[in-house]
């Protein structure tokens, strides 16, 4: 089974390596088996244990923007209105 896994996650696993990563996933496995009998009838799921919100903003300009053409003239290069920047995927 070790080594299905090992294959399916596209993990090189040595020979020698086996029986660690045996003891290794038998843990795992206890763990995910004793959270597993733990019993949540009844509890309400949960993404996190505070209710905290995060403050926003109002989104308004904090000062006025540079127009178009202030951008574009400090472009090292530019064409028809439009940032050009080196090709970095071949």
């Amino acid at each position: 089974m070790v080594k299905r896994i090992a294959h399916l996650s596209r993990i090189a696993l040595p020979d020698n390596e086996l029986p660690q990563m045996v003891s290794q996933l038998e843990r795992i496995f206890s763990l995910v088996a004793e959270m597993q009998a733990v019993p949540t009838q009844g509890v309400e799921p949960m993404a996190h244990p505070l209710d905290l919100r995060q403050p926003l903003r109002s989104d308004a300009l904090r000062q006025e923007c540079l127009s178009r053409e202030e951008l574009m003239a400090s472009a090292p290069r530019a064409q028809d209105g439009l940032f050009l920047v080196p090709k970095v995927i071949e």
